[in-house]
């Protein structure tokens, strides 16, 4: 059986039978089939080829932007619009396994909702062959025959793949010493290098941490690796305690600045060197960073001994420091010695460029109140189905005392508050709320329900950087206008999804809908159609979200 034709044979386990390894560093991609899943590669990352003609309809592919690992590989990358249904090389990265996946639709391809999985994956556009991130352009032309190649000059545009503005914020205490000190400008010499740094690239500023912070370098001051690695070098180390969280806090409010060279549009990361323990507070230090739209990664060396732990103020400060808690804004080394292994894993974590857009996305950076139809016509059972699809768009949400809010109000002829923005702050406490909301029975005046929420709901937040929402959902004829209501929430800055079930009037959900009114209003006959809407509402969300940022 010959090389060139196993990968139209096997599906999912064929990569066991190539020859080569996979993915291996300047060897050509390794064709795969168009169902063989992020699973089937057991690297960290790998260079693959995927085939022509896959079928879209067929592939099996859960989330967006990061794939569960039983997705197909090459329907994700079809999917993220990394390459077309005709094919070509895709670079697949490994990531950990996370929860809510999301169900979004994409380039012909439905991706799937998945509650939880082991193990992620991203994709990334491929390249013919694999070449370390060096910042040095690669030149696959061949020279005329009998002719010498004239050398041409270095053009230093770096790794476009790995776009971001990034600070290593180095512990210059005297907790880490003058050797140690010298260890970790080495090791951060090599992640520079690494990165790429380029006009195109990522571009890298440091700052020292200690008694007092001290930006050594800006974002702008050097856009080449080699000049990275000189200034680096040339840092002196300052001592004093190790005031990590006043670090951050002054990066987050004074490095990342236009003046001093950041771009727009891409992701603002810090990279937090920790040797021990912060000596001050980390977490308010994060909660600044974040609404400054600064990504927080944290990079911890060892780890504190049981007979030092009454000395840290917070024993989990890196959760509650970084970016987002779920163990990809983190990395642990057990000392500064032989670290050159953990190079590469942490650069292929900076370099995931949509994981470091965690700082106000649609997913944590908004107000949503659900407006929920308590008539009499929906009935106590088809009530927890509307409860249900209420709690399958909150739970997607990032909600938190800096995050998203959450409010629901039940109505029939009168309004009930069932909770306000301010009562919870935290995912289990909202959902929880929400199951226990109790079924009113009555009228239906919905219009009086808008004006009710506005002002009652959204009124009290008034001052909120989030981006207001409303989701209205109703299984009937209103008994009063809802135009009116509606467009005063619309002049508001509320922005109105409206979902009708069973006889709700499509010109009423018109109504009621922001504009377009084809992407804002829903409608399904039976109450069990309100499950697919939901991915619907939440795409929406994300889409108005991002488009009020530009």
């Amino acid at each position: 059986m010959s090389a060139a034709w196993i990968p139209t044979l096997c599906l999912g386990v064929c990569l066991l039978l190539l020859p080569g390894p996979m993915g291996s560093e300047g060897a050509a991609p390794i064709a795969i089939t168009c169902f063989t899943r992020g699973l089937d590669i057991r690297k960290e990352k790998a260079d693959v080829l995927c085939p022509g003609g896959c079928p879209l309809e067929e592939f099996s592919v859960y989330g967006n932007i990061v794939y569960a690992s039983v997705s197909s590989i090459c329907g994700a990358a079809v999917h993220r619009g990394v390459i077309s249904n005709s094919g070509g090389p895709v670079r697949v990265y490994s990531l950990p396994g996370r929860e809510n996946y999301s169900s979004v639709d994409a380039n012909g391809i439905q991706s799937q909702m998945l509650s939880r999985w082991s193990t992620s994956f991203t994709v990334t556009k491929g390249k013919s062959s694999t070449q370390e991130a060096t910042g040095q352009a690669v030149s696959t032309a061949h020279p005329p025959t009998g002719k010498r190649l004239k050398k041409t000059p270095e053009k230093k545009t770096g790794n476009k793949d790995c776009k971001a503005d990034i600070a290593f914020l180095i512990d210059g205490s005297f907790n880490i010493g003058q050797r140690r000190f010298n260890l970790q400008k080495n090791f951060v010499g090599k992640v520079a290098l690494m990165l790429g740094i380029g006009t195109e690239g990522p571009h890298v500023g440091l700052v020292q941490a200690s008694e007092h912070p001290k930006i050594e370098f800006y974002l702008k001051n050097f856009t080449s690796a080699k000049d990275v690695l000189f200034a680096i070098k040339e840092v002196g180390f300052r001592g004093g305690n190790s005031n990590t969280g006043k670090a951050l806090k002054h990066t987050a409010q004074k490095f990342f600045t236009v003046d001093a060279g950041v771009r727009k549009g891409i992701p603002k990361v810090v990279v937090v060197f920790i040797d021990g323990w912060p000596s001050d507070d980390i977490e308010e230090a994060g909660i600044v960073a974040r609404e400054f739209g600064v990504n927080v990664f944290i990079v911890s060396v060892a780890k504190p001994i049981p007979e030092e732990l009454g000395m840290v103020q917070d024993v989990s400060f890196v959760d509650k420091a970084v970016c987002r808690n779920n163990g990809f804004f983190s990395y642990h080394m057990p000392n500064w010695f032989g670290t050159t292994k953990y190079v590469k894993p942490l650069v292929q974590k900076l370099c995931t460029h949509e994981q470091m857009m965690c700082s106000k996305t649609c997913y944590n950076s908004v107000n949503i109140a659900f407006l929920i139809d308590g008539s009499s016509s929906v009935g106590d059972s088809n009530f927890r189905l509307m409860l249900e699809f209420v709690s399958n768009i909150a739970k997607t949400f990032e909600i938190s005392d800096i995050g998203a809010k959450i409010a629901a109000v039940q109505f029939t002829y009168d309004q009930h508050m069932e909770f306000s923005f301010t009562d919870y702050n935290t995912k289990e406490n909202v959902l929880a709320v929400i199951r226990n909301i109790r079924y009113m029975s009555g009228g239906t005046a919905t219009g009086e329900a808008i004006s009710f929420t506005v002002r009652n709901v959204f009124g009290p937040i008034r001052e909120s950087p989030n981006k207001n929402f409303l989701v209205i959902v109703t299984d009937g004829q209103s008994y009063d206008d809802v135009q009116g209501p509606a467009a005063a929430a619309h002049d508001a800055g509320i922005t109105i999804f409206s979902v009708g079930v069973a006889w709700a009037p499509l010109d009423d959900l018109k109504d009621m809908a922001s504009k377009p009114k084809e992407s804002h209003a829903f409608f399904t006959r039976e109450f069990t159609g309100l499950e697919p809407i939901v991915s619907d509402v939440i795409r929406g969300i994300c889409r108005d979200f991002l488009e009020s940022q530009q």
